[in-house]
């Protein structure tokens, strides 16, 4: 499942993970330093946000190359690009300089974080686990011409599946970038399916964007996204060349997020 739904909203589950856990964090702090009077919120806060700056810096390094054309890219954190070790490593840093400096915060903060580590960290190994064992739909989809394609069908490449609509802005600002990779990495197949739309939309769209992907198919039925758990836009799964589930990416893909992604492949 690369999504979950709140009413009309779709939200990434690795980041409602993250949120889950903190807040667990926060309340199993709260209620372990009730005694103290030493909440460990402020503490919690405070290695959330340098843990996610030391996340972004890190992958702005590891990928200077595609944000060094477009730098103001870098503020855009939509394209989910964080390094996950050292933002982490950045956040217990800051945790333990703040309980080194407070006695009274360190039981609470201590339970804070084991509470909030286990649930973040032992919901998201689960999920992850079950979702890389996934094997790709076999669904008959259809091309721009109105011919069936097996989507099941492998050709020994890895496979980036990215479920899009025209409607969807994310979507429409992504797809020069995913443009660009398909011609960039004739190693690894890129299949564009489009969610809920007929070829007439579909075909005005690339062509008044004056784009030429290749492989775009459309799945009327949104039967791949509900196959997948996939339930915002944009999505882009990433296959492994016999086409398991090998991770996916909810949200807007930049240069840099997307050759991360394409990195993680076998």
């Amino acid at each position: 499942m690369t999504s979950l739904t709140l009413g009309p909203l779709a939200i990434p589950t690795q980041q409602a993970l993250l949120y889950l856990g903190f807040f667990a964090a926060m309340l199993s702090g709260w209620l372990a330093g009730r005694k103290r009077k030493a909440n460990p919120e402020a503490a919690l806060f405070a290695m959330l946000l340098g843990g996610l700056l030391v996340a972004r810096l890190a992958f702005a390094a590891r990928y200077f190359e595609q944000y060094s054309s477009a730098p103001w890219g870098l503020l855009d954190i939509r394209d989910g690009g964080f390094m996950l070790w050292p933002g982490l490593l950045a956040a217990l840093l800051i945790g333990a300089i703040l309980a080194w400096r407070t006695a009274a915060l360190r039981r609470p903060l201590a339970i804070a974080l084991t509470v909030g580590g286990l649930l973040w960290g032992g919901a998201g190994a689960i999920l992850a686990a079950l979702d890389q064992s996934r094997q790709l739909p076999e669904l008959a989809l259809l091309d721009l011409q109105g011919n069936p394609v097996n989507l099941g069908e492998l050709d020994g490449r890895p496979l980036v599946v990215n479920l899009w609509a025209t409607w969807c802005a994310p979507c429409r600002r992504e797809m020069p970038v995913l443009e660009a990779a398909q011609q960039g990495n004739p190693e690894v197949r890129f299949v564009l399916v489009n969610q809920g739309e007929h070829a007439a939309a579909v075909t005005g769209f690339l062509a008044e964007q004056g784009l030429k992907p290749k492989e775009v198919l459309l799945d009327s039925g949104n039967r791949l996204g509900q196959a997948t758990g996939s339930y915002g836009l944009p999505t882009t799964l990433f296959y492994d060349a016999k086409g398991r589930l090998n991770h996916s990416h909810m949200g807007e893909l930049s240069g840099a997020s997307l050759e991360h992604g394409l990195r993680q492949l076998p």
